[in-house]
């Protein structure tokens, strides 16, 4: 029994919520490599990209349910969805006109798109908290259980009960199926095709008839897409705050930096071993110990390698040693 519920906590804190975690910085890992694959540049205003989709599905959302519209178990985030893809697509389409082109037309070298992209994030950064303000917002509705511990124990008679979040469930899912479309999309249709041969030769492509500027334009709007989705995931997840979703930045570089950036499956793959990784440090193993270990050897602290707050850290950490050791990445970097 001890064995049982050592699992069980284990999955409460470590292995669910890190598979949640993994699979929305999959989704901002995605985005990130598309734009460098297909683009040649990394975009650093993708996490307030992020934060700026998740907050129009968040006024969306907040009209829906003054109209009395829901889902019932589901959240009601999940009708605002196509609204706030709308609109940061169109928001994308904006900045790429008004700043990205200007660069390609004049082909500026990498690190001035960079710089350029910085300066993006500060001006979406500060529209955020204009318009919502920085701290916490909560959206999120409809059932918060898919599995509740009080009747996990019941059903059970186990002394740690089972705890599945809805919006938990709800991100791996949607994870998958996003994933699922999107590699469909990039390898059976002649739009996502065009834009994996303007991602692996740009010169032939052209020559090839492909119009550079329909395959820049449709990047970004399944960037935009992605960004959104990943962002209200979290913020469903957990909550939503501004300044997070900047320091989300870190994450989801180091998930697609430790795949090989520009390489889709990679970005995965890297955004699982970072989620796991955070989690793992941050996780205070005393629970878990304390049940499989004798009672004479059981833990008298936390058994924490690191403190919450400093979870960033690990992508950190990470980010370092696969820039040092492995610069091309676990997959090493490819075209999308």
């Amino acid at each position: 029994m001890d064995f049982l519920n050592a699992i069980v906590a284990l999955s409460n804190f470590v292995l669910i919520p890190a598979l949640a975690y993994g699979s929305q910085l999959a989704l901002g890992a995605l985005g990130v490599t598309l734009i460098y694959g297909i683009l040649r540049f990394s975009n650093f205003a993708h996490g307030d990209t992020m934060a700026i989709g998740t907050m129009v599905a968040i006024y969306a959302t907040w009209a829906l349910q003054g109209w009395g519209v829901s889902l019932g178990p589901l959240p009601t985030a999940l009708l605002a969805l196509p609204v706030a893809i709308a609109v940061t697509a169109l928001l994308l389409l904006l900045i790429d006109r008004g700043v990205y082109r200007f660069y390609r037309g004049v082909k500026a070298v990498p690190v001035t798109f960079v710089i350029a992209s910085i300066g993006v994030m500060f001006i979406l950064n500060g529209l955020t908290r204009l318009f919502i303000g920085p701290d916490d917002q909560r959206f999120d509705d409809g059932a918060r259980f898919l599995i509740h511990p009080r009747a996990f124990r019941e059903a059970t008679g186990l002394a740690e009960g089972l705890s599945i979040r809805t919006t938990q469930a709800l991100t791996v899912v949607t994870a998958i199926l996003v994933v699922a479309a999107l590699f469909w999309f990039l390898r059976r249709t002649r739009t996502g095709k065009s834009m994996r041969a303007y991602s692996d030769n740009e010169e032939l492509a052209l020559l090839s008839g492909i119009n550079p500027e329909r395959v820049v334009a449709i990047t970004w709007i399944v960037v935009a897409g992605l960004s959104v989705i990943a962002g209200v995931l979290y913020g469903l997840d957990k909550s939503f705050k501004p300044f997070v979703y900047f320091q989300l930045l870190l994450p989801i570089f180091a998930s697609a930096i430790l795949g090989g950036l520009g390489n889709p499956v990679g970005a995965i793959a890297g955004a699982f071993i970072i989620a796991f990784s955070e989690v793992t440090v941050t996780y205070a193993w005393k629970k878990v110990l304390t049940y499989v270990l004798p009672d004479a050897l059981a833990p008298e602290g936390l058994v924490q390698f690191l403190g919450t707050d400093y979870k960033f850290a690990v992508s950190f950490i990470i980010l370092v040693l696969v820039l040092l050791i492995r610069p091309t990445g676990l997959f090493r970097g490819a075209s999308a």
